[in-house]
């Protein structure tokens, strides 16, 4: 980071350009935001970066949680406010300016092929998010293990992903993965 730059500009223009590429939501964009906050800026450690994954998507609301947690982390409420701005404020613009496009052009097929085309692009984004957070918290052959396994168990039964989160949690609670 620039030494004149306050962190305040540096979380605006870091989150409100990635706001523009995270086609699929802020989960997609999780792979670049650890590179930022933990490579690029040293905002956070991959602990921290796990930890603060863990409590946005635990908390209710929307996956963005993420996105004010850095912030805060790096300037507090200030922090949290500017980075959460700068990454709902230019795609809510832009998904306005887009609406509008694609309602004037009903009669187009194009809408249906950007759609299409959009939809593998935002599952691969997704899992390299899961791989991303894989790797910074399994620690250990056993976690990757558990990891795995729940990753299988997910994608096979249709069994509520927060019981999973619990068992995993109370594991870890009891020191059996770490």
């Amino acid at each position: 980071m620039n030494s004149n730059q306050s962190p305040i500009w540096t979380l605006i223009s870091t989150f409100g350009l990635m706001s523009l590429f995270a086609v699929g939501g802020a989960n997609a964009a999780i792979p670049e935001m650890h590179r930022i906050a933990v490579d690029v800026q040293h905002w956070l450690t991959d602990k921290q970066f796990a930890d603060v994954y863990a409590i946005s998507q635990l908390s209710p609301g929307p996956n963005v949680l993420i996105v004010t947690l850095i912030g805060y982390s790096v300037a507090g409420v200030p922090g949290a406010l500017a980075a959460t701005l700068a990454m709902c404020v230019p795609t809510g613009v832009l998904a306005y300016w887009v609406s509008r496009l694609l309602t004037r052009s009903s009669h187009s097929r194009w809408p249906a092929i950007i759609q299409a085309a959009l939809v593998p692009l935002s599952i691969g984004l997704m899992g390299a998010s899961g791989l991303v957070l894989a790797l910074t918290s399994d620690r250990t052959w056993m976690a990757g293990l558990l990891t795995a396994a729940v990753a299988v168990l997910a994608f096979a039964t249709r069994l509520n992903p927060l019981w999973l989160l619990l068992a995993g949690g109370l594991l870890g609670f009891a020191g059996v993965i770490g």
